[in-house]
């Protein structure tokens, strides 16, 4: 359970694959952590073996989500994430897409949570491409960080 650095995560995603693991990614903003995420989170590693998180940088989740986000900076974030015992790896990206991190990872497994369609996802050619398939899972419904800042600020 650690945050690495992209180079260390493809060398730990190859090594597993390489033993016949199966290596599950998946990303995100992971901004304020609720039990949407946690369920998510497991879900997803409920996949295979190991759980890489790719998780957005700061400037990347202001993009996606607007210049009054993160509440939490991506240090926190990763370190969060990273203490939960469903989650193997964390490594940051500042990609619009988290395509390049399926290339370097090249993951077993991709899952995403039930609000996309595969047809939609911009790393679906990337996941193909190594031979992985993509998974998604259902959302909790009524959980999200942004429905959490909106009842704060109620």
């Amino acid at each position: 359970m650690s945050v690495v650095s992209r180079e260390k995560v493809q060398l730990i995603a190859a090594s597993l694959k390489a033993a016949g693991k199966t290596v599950v990614f998946t990303n995100g903003c992971f901004d304020i952590l609720h039990v949407g995420h946690v369920r998510y989170l497991t879900a997803a590693r409920n996949q295979g073996d190991c759980l890489i998180v790719g998780l957005n940088t700061d400037q990347s989740v202001r993009i996606l989500k607007g210049p009054t986000r993160p509440v939490n900076n991506e240090n926190d974030r990763a370190e969060v994430l990273s203490a939960l015992s469903v989650v193997d790896y964390v490594v940051l990206f500042g990609e619009n897409t988290a395509s390049e991190l399926v290339e370097v990872i090249q993951p077993t497994i991709y899952v995403k949570g039930g609000d996309y369609a595969v047809a939609e996802l911009p790393e679906a050619e990337a996941v193909a491409k190594h031979g992985g398939k993509i998974v998604l899972v259902p959302m909790v419904e009524g959980r999200s960080s942004t429905q959490i800042i909106n009842k704060i600020k109620a």
